[in-house]
């Protein structure tokens, strides 16, 4: 399973990423195993560059929740974090995206595997092709890293030092 994580406020933290740190503590926590963790990546938030930017990784995780349990516990994770959503694209504390559960294809309200956006997106196939570059996508046959060259939005996703954030 794929999870992609991002912040553009850095809520009751010192910073985002350690709210991203603690996000991660938190899926261990709860019994989701996380195999495999990219680093930290800036980007200009999307669509509204003149939010605060975005920090984003991609974790590899592994559990016997099945897909809607698992959306579902990323819901109220978020909100925990006091994720607000407000309006579409808002700044947000905490930002979890089921990218994929293993091959599985879902189009159903509430949830959509693999994740309808993933693909054009620099801040998530970027962070996936640093930890799992061969990764391919369920309906395009695209691996990770093709995927991160082609994505337009977040194209200035970058894996940020860890004394820069």
């Amino acid at each position: 399973m794929i999870i992609a994580l991002g912040s553009n406020l850095q809520g009751r933290f010192d910073s985002r990423q350690l709210l991203l740190e603690a996000a991660l503590e938190r899926l261990s926590s709860a019994g989701l195993t996380i195999r495999a963790r990219s680093s930290w990546w800036r980007s200009a938030a999307w669509p509204d560059a003149r939010q605060p930017y975005y920090l984003n990784g991609v974790a590899l995780v592994e559990t016997s929740l099945p897909p809607r349990s698992t959306m579902a516990f990323l819901i109220g994770l978020e909100a925990s974090f006091g994720r607000i959503r407000a309006a579409p694209n808002a700044p947000r504390t905490l930002d979890l995206d089921l990218i994929a559960h293993g091959r599985q294809l879902i189009d159903a309200p509430g949830l959509a595997l693999p994740h309808p956006r993933a693909p054009q997106r620099g801040f998530v196939m970027g962070p996936l092709a640093e930890i799992a570059p061969l990764w391919r996508h369920p309906l395009t046959g695209g691996t990770a890293r093709e995927l991160a060259v082609r994505a337009l939005i977040g194209a200035d996703a970058c894996p940020q030092p860890i004394s820069g954030t």
